[in-house]
């Protein structure tokens, strides 16, 4: 085999590899992303979900969510069947933001996440997925 055929192998070598590489890493630029927020005190921002290994699935809020001025702000979840799942605080101590949250497992899909105040026990704002999300 001359030169220039085992440098086109080569290539054909490498450019599978670097195929294969992208495909194991499109999982994670496939991340399911809300609707932006949209409600009496959250407007803007959305969630994104992302499952980690060991398959735990973990909401994210957006650089661009603002803390709602509420004393005292909940993650909230709501199911395909229409069960809601209030859970952690928003706002910790010491002025620190829950921005991201693992579900429970006994969770089975998210259709809808919600910023709750539990002190006014009112719904802030409401982000929506395009289809449930599936916990499995």
């Amino acid at each position: 085999m001359d030169m220039v055929g085992r440098r086109s192998k080569l290539f054909t070598l490498v450019g599978a590899l670097v195929g294969l590489a992208l495909i194991g890493t499109t999982p994670s630029l496939a991340a399911d992303v809300t609707t932006p927020f949209a409600g009496k005190a959250v407007n803007g921002g959305t969630v994104t979900h992302e499952k980690q290994q060991g398959g735990k699935h973990v909401l994210m809020v957006s650089a661009d969510f603002q803390v709602p001025g509420s004393p005292d702000p909940h993650w909230q979840i709501v199911d395909s069947k229409g069960t809601v799942y209030l859970l952690d605080r928003l706002k910790l101590k010491d002025d620190k933001i829950n921005r991201s949250i693992t579900l429970p497992a006994y969770i089975a899909d998210v259709t809808n996440v919600q910023m709750w105040c539990a002190w006014a026990e009112v719904v802030l704002g409401e982000a929506s997925f395009s289809t449930p999300i599936a916990m499995k």
